[in-house]
């Protein structure tokens, strides 16, 4: 069976004297294994990519986390180092991608970082330093030298009863493991909110007028893909849906063949 291609946002690293774009493996394993896509990583070269070219040749877009921020002069907010570190290189590649996928109904899976740049891209802010709010929680992740125990799950969200979420979850409480400093802000407007942490932040979104699954999460789901329900039921869903727009361009190409 055609194993549908899925494009994957990478970093733009120095390292050794040379520039990397970078993903880690465990997004790569996750789509690989518990979406049953194949992953493609996208350089962070932004407008020197054609981006419809790319989106013509694959059935989905997975935009990975990342240790660095959203540049916050693209949303109004404060450019200082404080609120680093910067990939700029990323944001001039993904916040134009998202727009796009979106716009061409590719199926789309933005992740931490992800989730992030989806509201950006859409007209969005973002929250720094949410930890620093009164009431709030600290979802940034225990200092360790496991990454066990880093991406250990070990807070609930609850899932809006509305949204898509609820068919892919339920409504309710699930148990995620949210590793981050910073959030959503201003909601895009094309964004619905799919769930929340106890202390309001939000955890997922879905765009409203998306022609296909178009979600974020601000959780890890990547790194329990294989052992854990909650974390592999969001893979399993967009590989469905992944698989669901090959099959879809599959049946256009056959029927314009035909048409000739």
């Amino acid at each position: 069976m055609h194993q549908p291609l899925v494009a994957v946002s990478t970093d733009a690293k120095d390292f050794e004297n040379y520039t990397w774009h970078a993903a880690p493996q465990q997004y790569l394993e996750a789509a690989l294994s518990g979406a049953g896509v194949l992953p493609v990583l996208v350089p962070a070269l932004g407008d020197r990519l054609d981006l419809d070219s790319l989106l013509a040749a694959v059935d989905g877009v997975m935009l990975t986390g990342s240790k660095s921020n959203v540049d916050p002069a693209l949303y109004g907010g404060d450019p200082g180092e404080e609120n680093g570190p910067y990939d700029r290189a990323r944001d001039a590649t993904t916040l134009p991608l998202i727009r796009k996928a979106i716009e061409r109904g590719v199926p789309l899976l933005a992740i931490c970082r992800g989730i992030q740049e989806l509201n950006v891209a859409l007209g969005g802010t973002l929250a720094t330093e949410i930890q620093e709010r009164p009431g709030a929680l600290d979802h940034r992740a225990p200092q360790s030298d496991s990454q066990d125990e880093r991406f250990a799950i070990r807070h609930p969200v609850t899932v809006s009863p509305d949204g898509c979420f609820a068919a892919i979850y339920g409504p309710g409480d699930i148990q995620v493991n949210s590793v981050h400093r910073q959030g959503v802000g201003a909601i895009a407007p094309r964004l619905q909110v799919e769930a929340v942490a106890r202390d309001g932040t939000v955890e997922a979104v879905s765009v409203k007028d998306a022609p296909s699954f178009a979600v974020g999460v601000q959780w890890h789901p990547e790194y329990w893909a294989a052992s854990d329900e909650t974390s592999g039921r969001i893979f399993r869903a967009f590989g469905d849906a992944v698989r669901a727009h090959a099959a879809a361009r599959r049946t256009d190409v056959q029927a314009a063949t035909a048409a000739e």
